[in-house]
């Protein structure tokens, strides 16, 4: 029999093994995460495209709303620390730039820096008790200092060798993200696997759970309590839902992205690298159709390139050149609601299923 209390909610300490997925851009405000958190699921805060201070922020905020478990997700990057980027191959972006009134460039000039040590020391100084990375596990000296200071840390992987990895390297629980889920990929090798390692979420669940010994969490596709019953007859022990929660009031997307949502349906979404140069699940949109291989830069450039574009964008309420982020499940999407009024949905269907099997 399914029980919706277990382990995985002893080791997080929450009601029910619901997992809200850390969005970045925006999406996973102070005051969802803590909502989700304060209903007993784990709240997680989007901080990959935060600078260190605004993470220690919200935080903060976070905590002056709940005193449950919470958690922030990162982009844990492989690689040189520092990468500079010089391109004068500009012309697409400047024909997006002319169709919403943007001056155009004449040359594009970035330098990034992996921001991931200063993010997670922040973390540690604010004892967030959950870390949860994509794109693959935290470098080994930071995984030292979680053990030892009784941090549990999440990593989400799309294939089995993926999850083996992150187990031997240390980490507590491993998300298994089919290739249902919106957002990134959270694919540790994209040479290897340029747009993603995309196994569908009811395939891979059962073989990540028969590999490794830690607990598995689901995403991708789950949006009700029939989905979350479903992956834990599979094996895993709980589910993780992002789409789902960027309708609700409390979310930090504008309105037209939630309106995009509402209209959306299990064909409406691609995976793209057109958003930030790296392999994600979006409705397709001209942002998405306006680049090509030749035209994209890189990641993390690309996302340097339309940021731009997006804010002009939402200023304009012009959905068309948003990043609309979402799974295949959105079509479940259809209306505004309190993130206590979604959870109460999944729980009461999830109680409902699992007492018929009893």
């Amino acid at each position: 029999m399914i029980q919706l209390q277990n382990d995985l909610c002893d080791m997080l300490g929450i009601k029910y093994p619901i997992i809200q997925a850390g969005m970045a851009g925006g999406s996973t405000t102070s005051e969802l995460v803590a909502e989700v958190s304060e209903f007993g699921g784990l709240g997680t805060l989007g901080a990959a495209y935060m600078d260190p201070e605004a993470i220690r922020g919200a935080v903060q905020e976070i905590k002056n709303r709940t005193d449950k478990p919470f958690g922030v997700n990162v982009f844990s990057l492989s690689g040189p620390n520092e990468l500079t980027f010089g391109s004068e191959k500009v012309e697409a972006l400047n024909q997006v730039h002319g169709k919403l009134g943007i001056d155009p460039v004449e040359r594009v000039d970035y330098t990034w820096r992996n921001p991931v040590m200063e993010q997670v020391e922040v973390l540690f100084e604010e004892k967030v008790p959950v870390i949860s990375t994509a794109f693959g596990v935290l470098p080994k000296e930071l995984v030292e200092r979680a053990r030892a200071e009784g941090v549990i840390l999440i990593t989400m992987v799309t294939n089995v060798e993926e999850a083996i990895e992150a187990e031997r390297e240390g980490v507590d629980i491993i998300v298994a993200q089919g290739s249902e889920a919106g957002g990134h990929r959270g694919t540790f090798d994209v040479e290897k696997y340029p747009y993603g390692s995309n196994v569908g979420t009811f395939s891979l669940i059962p073989q990540v759970a028969d590999a490794v010994n830690i607990p598995v969490v689901a995403a991708g596709g789950v949006m009700d309590g029939k989905g979350m019953v479903a992956a834990m007859v599979l094996g895993a022990k709980g589910v993780q839902m992002g789409t789902r929660f960027l309708s609700t009031k409390e979310s930090g997307v504008p309105q037209d992205y939630k309106e995009a949502l509402f209209t959306g349906d299990e064909t409406s979404t691609v995976i793209t690298k057109n958003i930030s140069g790296r392999p994600a699940r979006a409705i397709e949109n001209e942002l998405v159709r306006s680049f090509d291989e030749k035209s994209r830069f890189p990641y993390p450039f690309q996302n340097m390139a339309t940021k731009a574009i997006r804010a002009e964008a939402k200023e304009q309420g012009n959905a068309e050149y948003l990043s609309l982020y979402a799974g295949q499940g959105v079509r479940s999407v259809i209306e505004e609601e309190s993130v206590k009024e979604v959870l109460e949905q999944v729980v009461v269907q999830a109680q409902e299923l699992t007492f018929r099997q009893s």
